[in-house]
């Protein structure tokens, strides 16, 4: 069981941004839990999604997978989905695997929730 603190951040326009932060481990036994949790928010709540993984010591192919189905998901309803405040344990799968250059990867959440509002103005 993985636990995910879910909170909402509203842009100047109104627009709400989902932004979740798993706690523990994203790895084979937690990815699922968390791939269904961002797309019951991509589908029901917003679809832009934020996963702030600053909380996240340990991520394994799975969790990294749950991370590209929740892209994709974003990438359908043309909305956004970004990653921040990746913890050091973590960033360096994000590095070999290459995935650092598939996502959009901010350095805090506040860079993040900013950065969609600025392309919604756009």
């Amino acid at each position: 069981m993985i636990h995910i603190d879910q909170k909402t951040h509203t842009t100047p326009t109104g627009t709400a941004i989902i932004v979740l932060t798993p706690i523990g481990r994203l790895d084979i036994t937690t990815a699922w839990q968390f791939r269904l949790k961002l797309q019951e928010c991509i589908s029901k709540l917003s679809r832009y999604v934020v996963v702030n993984l600053s909380q996240v010591n340990f991520i394994d192919s799975s969790g990294l997978t749950s991370l590209v189905a929740g892209m994709r998901d974003a990438d359908k309803v043309q909305g956004s989905f970004r990653i921040c405040n990746v913890h050091p344990e973590a960033k360096l799968v994000f590095e070999v695997t290459m995935m650092d250059s598939v996502f959009e990867i901010f350095e805090t959440e506040e860079e993040a929730t900013d950065g969609i509002s600025r392309s919604m103005a756009t």
